[in-house]
């Protein structure tokens, strides 16, 4: 039997291998669609409910609609939660993500794919990095997305950047620029959502196309937080560089447990990884080195 002197050893390594594993993620605050975002379009197409709380977008044979962040942000942790189009949704796609201003652009993008009724939804993810793209991840997701509200994020710092659904991360795209792959850091961008028709490539790769005979098609948001470090245009840098939450130690990588739970998502629910695709890369881009361990 073991000693109290060894128990004592045993719980103070157990309680430092803890305060070691990262933080929680901090829980976004509730607010109104005005305070962080306004229009981009087609105006009429926006609804609102619950004093701005809810807003839905409607997307019809004349036009989709979207909005876009009041500010400009350099690093964060951006979240939304979404409720998507519901029954046959095949040809629409329902975005969000972050983009910088310019021709060389960044961007971290959420893509949902529509299909009839009674197929899942594909989430697609991308990462742009001074203008290239090219680095889609698609996954099904482990729940009817257009059933009920769920939340999706974006956690993005010097040293990475990570996806998460319902605060489980589904990619992980590290900062590799040791491996000569740029990683979006100078250039501040905007959050913007849009619900539209893409039915020459969204399903099935444009083998179905949108019935219109369903519009309108409908996507319900709610929880406009936005906790990021605002910037202008121009910034190089975040003031607040090293003091905000997402930006400190713990969240330099994912700890164990997310760890595990982005291999579950792998390997359940993953269905396309251009690191794997040797038909478009027959060489491995240099970032899936640090990808292919998941």
């Amino acid at each position: 039997m073991a000693s109290c002197k060894q128990w004592t050893v045993f719980l103070s390594l157990l309680c430092l291998v803890s305060a070691t594993m990262a933080a929680p993620l901090k829980k976004p605050v509730a607010v109104p669609f005005g305070r962080n975002y306004m229009p981009t379009w087609a105006f009429d197409h926006i609804k609102y409910f619950n004093g701005g709380k809810e807003i839905q977008l409607h997307l019809d044979k004349y036009t989709g609609t979207g909005f876009q962040s009041k500010g400009n942000y350099l690093f964060g942790h951006f979240h939304m939660q979404i409720k998507m189009v519901p029954g046959d949704s095949a040809g629409t796609v329902t975005a969000y993500y972050l983009s910088s201003q310019n021709n060389e652009h960044d961007e971290i993008d959420f893509e949902f794919l529509g299909n009839r009724t009674g197929q899942p939804y594909i989430l697609q993810t991308n990462v742009f990095t001074g203008g290239k793209g090219d680095r889609e991840q698609r996954i099904f997701l482990w729940f009817d997305p257009t059933a009920a509200y769920h939340s999706y994020a974006v956690l993005w710092n010097l040293y990475q950047i990570v996806f998460l659904v319902d605060d489980i991360p589904i990619r992980v795209f590290k900062n590799s620029k040791d491996l000569g792959v740029k990683f979006p850091f100078n250039q501040p961008m905007k959050l913007y959502s849009s619900l539209w028709n893409a039915d020459d490539w969204a399903t099935r790769g444009g083998l179905e196309k949108t019935d219109w005979s369903k519009a309108p098609f409908i996507a319900s948001y709610r929880g406009f937080h936005i906790d990021g470090c605002e910037a202008s245009v121009e910034a190089k840098f975040c003031a607040t560089q090293g003091k905000r939450w997402w930006d400190q130690k713990e969240f330099q990588d994912l700890d164990a447990q997310q760890w595990r739970r982005l291999r579950w998502v792998r390997r359940k629910f993953t269905i396309y990884n251009y690191c794997t695709d040797r038909v478009r890369y027959p060489s491995m881009p240099p970032e899936c080195k640090r990808d292919r361990d998941i």
